[in-house]
């Protein structure tokens, strides 16, 4: 799905080539994409009201290092500029009003879709995870425990769960930080096992932005940094949404 969705980016830059001059992909403006807008991306995903479920709430699951640490983190966002991110069952319902550029729309009468870190609705079964997002430093850190639903190995998380919450941390973190939509690429290293039930503690930066990618990193340990899970370098293609058309 991320490689179509890629090469469907391409083919549309390519498409626009044909008729507005020699661009591979729609070119974006440094000024708005990484500079006042950041307020304006993280104001949209994150709604102060509405009556969507925040699935990135503390429950009955969760162990006590990703209690207190969320708490730790909690406070950050009062003094330190960190901003916790709301996580509702669908990206649709982050980017309301917004739609995916022309040509990589999907048209479907479905209408209970889901991310797939939230598919698991019983809780403490599968993804329990918050993300905290700093806009100045363009960097992120996210709190993960993974379920019993998870598993690899007899007693710990299987090894694509836990890409698969880098992916999705990177994917958040290039939204906000320069509206990264889609991952070019992910190479990631592991390092240990993480136990079910336990904490991974998710480290994300981006490095730098250029010729409309993000270029990022990750380092997955646990709290008191003693082991290192894995360690992930990830690239995410930039590209625009469009206001979605009056009905």
């Amino acid at each position: 799905m991320i490689r179509r969705g890629f090469q469907a980016a391409v083919r549309l830059g390519q498409h626009r080539a044909l008729f507005g001059g020699p661009q591979v992909l729609p070119r974006l403006n440094p000024t708005s994409a990484f500079g006042s807008s950041t307020d304006a991306l993280v104001s949209r995903f994150c709604p102060e009201k509405t009556d969507l479920k925040d699935y990135a709430l503390p429950n009955a699951s969760w162990c006590p290092d990703m209690l207190d640490l969320y708490q730790e983190f909690l406070e950050k966002t009062k003094t330190d500029g960190w901003i916790k991110l709301p996580s509702f069952k669908s990206n649709r319902d982050h980017i309301q009003g917004l739609k995916l550029p022309s040509g990589l729309a999907v048209a479907s009468d479905k209408s209970d879709w889901r991310i797939f870190t939230r598919c698991i609705q019983v809780e403490g079964q599968g993804y329990e995870y918050v993300i905290f997002f700093h806009p100045s430093e363009k960097k992120s850190i996210c709190l993960f425990q993974p379920g019993p639903y998870l598993e690899g190995a007899p007693g710990f998380a299987h090894g694509g769960s836990l890409a698969t919450m880098m992916d999705e941390t990177f994917s958040k973190t290039a939204y906000l930080a320069g509206e990264g939509l889609f991952t070019v690429s992910l190479n990631i290293r592991f390092k240990n096992l993480i136990p079910v039930g336990s904490l991974a503690v998710l480290n994300v930066h981006v490095e730098k932005i250029e010729d409309q990618k993000l270029y990022m990193s990750c380092i997955a340990q646990s709290r008191d940094q003693q082991t290192v899970y894995a360690k992930c370098s990830g690239i995410f293609l930039q590209l625009q949404l469009e206001e979605e058309s009056p009905q």
